[in-house]
């Protein structure tokens, strides 16, 4: 597909119906998460392929925040063969499958499997896994979910 904005995050498995941010990267070259005021958000890494683009989309959410659940509290519910969807800027939907789903610590986080271009139109879906630390106050690990352009 071409380039185009991602607008609506659709996971019907788990009730996830949410509206995109975009995302930049911190100083430090990591990811910047989406804005944790608002539980039903998710973000894209807007310098990345687009949701449907060839290579591979960037696409975090959190797990959960200080008030509640939030918009990826379920998704390590997301199995291979599982279907999901992302409504673009340009009217067109992209629908994915879930192709794995694995867990890094967060102190040894593969960014170049994550992170690597693809040659097909990938997506990665991303959050906190783990135990929480309280004294970083942060999760030990990320969950990972790998899928395609179907």
């Amino acid at each position: 597909l071409p380039r185009s904005a991602p607008t609506r995050l659709r996971i019907a498995k788990i009730g996830v119906d949410a509206p995109f941010t975009a995302l930049v990267l911190a100083s430090n070259g990591q990811l910047e998460p989406p804005p944790a005021n608002n539980t039903n958000l998710v973000g894209w890494y807007s310098k990345g392929a687009s949701p449907g683009e060839k290579g591979t989309s960037v696409i975090a959410g959190h797990v959960d925040t200080t008030t509640s659940a939030a918009v990826f509290a379920n998704l390590d519910e997301l199995a291979p063969g599982d279907r999901f969807s992302v409504e673009r800027a340009d009217g067109s939907t992209a629908n994915f499958v879930v192709d794995s789903a694995d867990t890094f610590a967060k102190d040894d986080f593969p960014s170049k499997r994550v992170y690597a271009n693809a040659a097909r139109p990938e997506v990665r879906l991303i959050t906190c896994a783990g135990d929480y630390d309280h004294s970083a106050k942060d999760y030990t690990e990320n969950l990972v979910v790998f899928g395609h352009l179907v």
